[in-house]
């Protein structure tokens, strides 16, 4: 199997690396050379442009930063798909969005699967990320093989769109997760409590999180780096606030979120890191929220292997 893969920013060039360590038949294409050639130096062929990647290819995957962005490429895609090409989109994108865009690809007789990814770019980088699939069955089985060399726990949700949903309702809670943290942590700082004994606290805990596990330490090092800006969670928080408006459901903690995080970029950019967000109360404050020997990157210590499909509980 030919596949191409559209798109290696932060989280597609884990990706797609994670195919060309493990042997796949891949070419890649972003309109920065450079992104594009480090693929090359592992192994990876370079495209010209996503619509000879898709001529070329079987299975053609996207991981890009918008809807916008994902819509473009798909457009250049859409001329060279036909019966035996598929269409893997990996971004977090808005679930209507992608339920037209496969709708566009199977009357050019080809097959979408929606594949967002989730656990952050630490564990993109050793294939032990999360995917949700969205798509029908057989097309599922086909691009099992795939997502299994990418993700350690792949997830079936139903049809095309289903993935998109669940993603932007995980990243929501994200960025919840970061926010309260950023409350938590400053307030034991106010009351004198050692923030590395908050940090061991919390973890052992019922309000332990992934959030705390991993960006806590990089608010703690001083780093802030969790290779995610605010431009994107603004995005997500978005996608998830339109969710819910789509249905009238009354939410209240999410456009107080929103708020924040516009407040960050006002203040440290639209492209700051996420985790600059605890900068907001060192600076009303006057605390730092740090401590010593915490890492500044995180990395995946959990050995890579093959992963394998997950399956929903089902009540006997």
């Amino acid at each position: 199997m030919q596949v191409g893969f559209v798109g290696l920013g932060a989280v597609g060039a884990k990706l797609a690396g994670t195919l060309a360590r493990n042997g796949v038949d891949l070419t890649v294409f972003d309109l920065d050379p450079a992104r594009a050639l480090l693929l090359v130096a592992q192994g990876a062929k370079l495209g010209t442009g996503p619509a000879e990647i898709m001529h070329d290819c079987d299975v053609v995957i996207t991981s890009l930063p918008s809807p916008a962005a994902s819509q473009t490429v798909l457009d250049q895609l859409l001329p060279e798909i036909g019966p035996g090409k598929i269409w893997i989109e990996m971004s977090t994108t808005d679930p209507e969005a992608i339920r037209a865009q496969a709708k566009a690809v199977q009357a050019k007789g080809g097959q979408a699967a929606d594949c967002p990814v989730s656990g952050g770019c630490h564990r993109a980088a050793t294939g032990n990320i999360s995917i949700f699939a969205g798509c029908d069955r057989p097309t599922f089985e086909t691009v099992l093989p795939l997502l299994t060399h990418m993700g350690r726990r792949v997830l079936h949700t139903g049809d095309v769109g289903s993935a998109s949903v669940l993603k932007v309702m995980t990243n929501y809670l994200a960025t919840i997760h970061l926010a309260s943290l950023c409350e938590a942590m400053t307030t034991m700082a106010a009351h004198g409590i050692d923030l590395a004994t908050t940090y061991e606290a919390i973890k052992a805990s019922s309000g332990t999180s992934f959030v705390h596990e991993t960006e806590s330490q990089l608010i703690l090092s001083g780093n802030r780096d969790v290779d995610f800006t605010l431009d994107l969670v603004l995005k997500d928080i978005g996608l998830f606030q339109s969710l819910a408006d789509a249905r009238n459901v009354p939410l209240e903690l999410s456009p107080l979120l929103i708020e924040i995080v516009k407040d960050g970029q006002a203040r440290y950019g639209d492209r700051a890191q996420s985790d600059r967000l605890i900068e907001r109360l060192e600076e009303a404050t006057g605390l730092s929220i740090t401590a010593p020997g915490f890492p500044t990157e995180l990395i995946d210590d959990e050995p890579e292997e093959r992963g394998q499909e997950v399956f929903r509980a089902v009540s006997p």
